[in-house]
């Protein structure tokens, strides 16, 4: 190892530099998992916080999700008929069952994906 020291009055203190996070933000299903594995499962989110690795677990997760997530939303609005003539002709109508598919959408990917180990 190749440890670099900074004299700070009578101590040498290291230069420690931490491995560098990957790029992305979290969003929805990131932070969900984030407070899942914060308040339910400790021992996995302190491991992976001190490995470093748990901003890249967040992101793989809120990957899989947001893509099943999409997924169902389009096979249920296919499978319901909620199609764009729909929402030319009757939008109230449209909207009442897209957020109901939205809701059992989010609903399935929670207990498939992020409440899941």
């Amino acid at each position: 190892m190749n440890i670099t020291y900074e004299k700070c009055g009578d101590y040498l203190i290291p230069n420690l530099i931490s491995n560098s996070e990957p790029e992305g933000e979290l969003r929805k299903f990131g932070l969900m998992r984030k407070s899942y594995l914060e308040n339910h499962r400790r021992g996995i989110y302190s491991g992976l916080l001190l490995s470093g690795e748990l901003k890249k677990h967040l992101l793989m997760i809120q990957k899989q999700a947001e893509e099943r997530f999409d997924f169902l939303v389009e096979q249920m609005a296919r499978k319901e008929g909620v199609t764009e003539q729909l929402k030319a002709q009757e939008q109230m109508l449209w909207v009442q069952r897209m957020n109901n598919i939205r809701e059992r959408a989010e609903e399935i990917v929670r207990k498939e994906i992020i409440y899941c180990l």
